[in-house]
């Protein structure tokens, strides 16, 4: 296995809008190309299962 020790960037379409997903060590975000705010989760709270939590929380505080 390849260790992932920097950023990995690539782009995908929901539907009709564009977005960046975003893979480094510390876990992954999901940005709507051409905005900096996303949703983003820590691996170590995908593991323990607080990933739900922490996306949900991270929505009702986000702002536009």
């Amino acid at each position: 296995m390849t260790p992932l020790d920097k950023a990995l960037r690539r782009e995908l379409s929901i539907g009709e809008q564009a977005y960046t997903l975003t893979i480094d060590p510390n876990g992954l975000k999901l940005v709507e190309k051409g905005r900096r705010n996303g949703v983003e989760v820590r691996w170590a709270d995908l593991v323990s299962g607080d990933a739900g939590v922490a996306a949900a929380l991270q929505a009702s505080t986000a702002k536009d």
